[in-house]
């Protein structure tokens, strides 16, 4: 495993990626981080992201100072695209339907020192949400991985409102928490609902502090 991706990437392609995100993607928008620095510049870290569009992931891959490997829908892993995402160490996820591959994947890219992001609420239905929380709490336990919650907030369009013009995007970054390493069914599902509850917790505080300031959701 090279750079701390899963195996078959290509490390300068990924950082081609990470300057697309900072500089002529972000450029597209007023992109306001705060905490950047609460992520570990080292170790093992599981991020857990909100999901409101298509472009967080894109945004996201190049907020931090690490290189990140993404769990992303099977679906985006088709042609030339796919092969692309391959090769920048993102991990494709099946929905709907039990996969472990991502799983071991990830668990890999961890134990190797790396970091893994999770978007739960990037799926279809309330059984997918679900199984990614509970995933992304199955491989901080077992590699004794952080969890670093990731709120965003101002990427998608409000209903019913026209084209916005470079539109005010926040990224909250919290504090990172360890999961109790406690074995059986219930710990996993204990240690979920504090993922859960974590990153509910920082979208909610994003969203005040962008209440004051007028800014939507």
């Amino acid at each position: 495993m090279t750079a701390q991706l899963p195996d078959g990437n290509v490390p300068w392609l990924h950082d081609v990626g990470r300057w697309i995100s900072r500089v002529p993607l972000r450029s597209c928008y007023r992109y306001r981080v705060h905490h950047a620095d609460r992520v570990p510049l080292e170790g093992p870290v599981v991020i857990v992201a909100n999901h409101s569009s298509m472009v967080d992931g894109p945004l996201l891959l190049g907020t931090f100072r690490r290189r990140v490997a993404f769990w992303i829908k099977q679906e985006m892993f088709k042609g030339l695209a796919g092969k692309g995402l391959r090769a920048m160490g993102q991990i494709p996820v099946r929905r709907g339907e039990p996969d472990r591959t991502p799983l071991i994947t990830g668990q890999q890219v961890l134990r190797a020192g790396g970091v893994v992001g999770v978007f739960p609420e990037g799926t279809r239905g309330a059984g997918d949400v679900s199984q990614a929380q509970q995933g992304a709490a199955w491989l901080a336990r077992s590699t004794g991985a952080l969890v670093v919650p990731v709120a965003c907030r101002g990427t998608r369009r409000p209903e019913g409102s026209g084209r916005r013009f470079r539109p005010v995007v926040d990224v909250l970054v919290g504090e990172p928490f360890a999961l109790p390493p406690d074995k059986g069914r219930q710990a996993l599902v204990d240690a979920t609902e504090r993922v859960r509850d974590r990153l509910a917790t920082l979208v909610a505080e994003l969203d005040s502090q962008r209440s004051v300031s007028g800014e939507a959701r």
